[in-house]
């Protein structure tokens, strides 16, 4: 038997990025010294990029292939994802071709999401409780962003928004697809005379949404919506991966799912 680990992100090409994953990849090795761990990035433009840059990176079915010609027979993945979008599924379907066969491992787990169902939704919320940034003060609000599906998925991002408002009224959560949207969230902020808003990402690393959609300079960005709604934004530019109780969560997912191989 040899078993190995392979770490799933949709990947970016940004440094401050990659820094969260090289973060992350750190606690896994120290949770896991003696199983080999390997990545993938989900995303094609990502990977072309960074080839421009003479970095190599691996999509998830190459990942796997180079696994099974290094003869690993029992493969724990896990991704980084939040919720089990769209996204999630596609890896789900990718694991599936390595399952049995000629070229497949005796077993191929994968590890659960961040918030996978409800049973992960208080974890998550005391996560997030955990990590409101230590200058925000009780009447200034926190807008997590989320990427957001049209997946069923998308509903884990409901019921962790209802979990977190149910501890603080002034906690919430949009997303940039799906139902949550941040237009909706700036019109309750001015309603209940909101004057301050801090953006947190509720996503793994701080790359394009975070550096654009979230804190960029166009006029549909986050932090030019709630300005111009007359709400002072403030930006956090980290990713769940490098920080608070976050990285925990999708390790514990991962030691389920090697306890399962």
């Amino acid at each position: 038997m040899k078993k190995g680990i392979l770490l799933v992100a949709f990947g970016s090409s940004r440094e401050a990025a990659h820094l969260s994953l090289r973060r992350f990849d750190d606690a896994v090795r120290l949770r896991f010294p003696k199983i080999p761990a390997r990545w993938a990035f989900t995303s094609g433009v990502v990977r072309g990029k960074l080839a421009d840059k003479g970095k190599k990176t691996d999509s998830v079915t190459k990942a796997l292939e180079k696994m099974w010609f290094e003869k690993f027979t029992h493969v724990a993945v896990q991704s980084l994802h939040v919720i089990p979008g769209d996204e999630f599924h596609d890896l789900v379907q990718d694991a599936d071709r390595f399952r049995g066969g000629d070229r497949g491992f005796e077993s191929i787990v994968l590890g659960r999401p961040l918030i996978a169902g409800p049973e992960d939704v208080p974890a998550a919320a005391d996560a997030v409780m955990a990590a409101l940034p230590p200058e925000r003060t009780p009447d200034e609000a926190v807008v997590l962003m989320g990427h957001g599906t049209w997946h069923a998925g998308d509903c884990m991002y409901d019921a962790l928004y209802d979990e977190l408002r149910s501890r603080d009224e002034n906690v919430l959560v949009a997303t940039m697809e799906g139902r949550l949207v941040i237009g909706d969230i700036t019109r309750e902020l001015v309603e209940r005379r909101i004057g301050r808003a801090w953006l947190v990402p509720l996503l793994a690393v701080p790359g394009r949404h975070v550096q654009k959609d979230m804190c960029g300079s166009g006029p549909e960005s986050w932090v030019n919506i709630l300005a111009a709604a007359g709400i002072e934004p403030r930006c956090v530019l980290r990713g769940t991966a490098e920080y608070g109780d976050f990285p925990k969560l999708w390790l514990d997912h991962l030691e389920e799912a090697m306890r399962d191989l």
